[in-house]
């Protein structure tokens, strides 16, 4: 890992535009990054470090919810990233979309209206950019979620850089051009490491640019990055919705989603949902991310239920 990088520190304050939850956006954040700390977390803080698009330089940036619509945001790093990593943090959190038209596509949609009013303070939470979110895709294809996530920490303890973050070390993911670079060490396929050099190289020649991302159509979008090896129509979805926060994707590929809408709404038939989705418009990414987090909400409620009821039966409970 690369050495400590430390720079002048910069406080301001940033609003988030309505009720938002810190602490749930830190447990999705988590799950889907594993250089963002899960356990040993103060409440109400988050810490984040990555690299910062275009310059690519690492950064650390400390989040504290001084109310639920005002945080206190610090940024170490050098200060000509500063004004680039609070553009970026805004766009992890999704705090840079209006969502004051939400209430009213939800209210249009009476499932999508109860997921809201259980989760109406979290909104989407993001990777730190397309170019992370496309390494995952492609880390993780056949792998099994935990021995990608094991996967991606070796690439960031070798490779990665450590910054300071509100007082504590984290590692950032490593900069695009250090992708040339990946050995066998990595415990990665030759395959895998050669498409990761070649998205380091996209990305450092704007090619996963989130700006650029977003300003396209959404289905611009993911033509381009479809032209990326390793990254099929499941994956492109990932990168423009989940990478650079593109509102109005809806994943048509990814079957974890389309089971979770299969049992709120009573089908499973692929054109019926698509139907269901486009009500959602112009925030179909933002209605996706709910319904998939009630639907893992309601799979650990199940699997917490059926456990306590495996135990019951071993006691001989009734």
């Amino acid at each position: 890992m690369g050495t400590d990088v430390a720079g002048p520190v910069s406080v301001t304050e940033m609003e988030t535009g309505g009720d938002f939850d810190l602490d749930a956006s830190a447990w999705f954040a988590a799950t889907i990054a594993p250089t963002i700390e899960r356990a040993d977390r103060e409440p109400g803080t988050l810490r984040l470090a990555f690299p910062v698009e275009r310059a690519w330089e690492p950064v650390g940036v400390y989040l504290h919810a001084r109310t639920p619509r005002l945080l206190e945001v610090t940024v170490d790093g050098p200060p000509a990233s500063a004004d680039e990593a609070m553009h970026q943090v805004r766009r992890i959190l999704s705090l840079d979309v209006d969502a004051s038209g939400f209430a009213d596509v939800a209210a249009r949609d009476p499932v999508l209206a109860g997921v809201w009013r259980r989760h109406r303070a979290v909104r989407p939470v993001l990777f730190p950019s397309p170019y992370e979110a496309a390494c995952w895709a492609v880390v993780c294809h056949r792998l099994r979620l935990d021995q990608a996530r094991r996967a991606l920490w070796r690439i960031v303890e070798r490779y990665g850089t450590v910054v300071t973050v509100g007082g504590r070390e984290c590692a950032a993911f490593p900069a695009p051009e250090v992708l040339r670079d990946l050995g066998p060490s990595t415990g990665l396929s030759a395959v895998k490491r050669d498409r990761l050099a070649v998205i380091g190289d996209a990305a450092r020649a704007g090619l996963l640019d989130g700006r650029a991302l977003r300003a396209m159509p959404a289905e611009d979008a993911l033509d381009l990055v479809r032209q990326l090896p390793g990254i099929g129509p499941f994956s492109a979805e990932l990168v423009v919705a989940r990478g650079a926060g593109h509102p109005d994707v809806f994943p048509r590929h990814e079957h974890g989603l389309l089971g979770s809408m299969a049992a709120a709404y009573g089908t499973t038939d692929a054109t019926a949902l698509a139907d269901i989705a486009d009500r959602w418009r112009p925030y179909r990414s933002w209605a996706a991310f709910l319904l998939r987090i009630a639907g893992s909400a309601d799979a650990e409620k199940d699997e917490t239920v059926a456990r306590q009821e495996t135990v019951e039966t071993r006691r001989g409970s009734p």
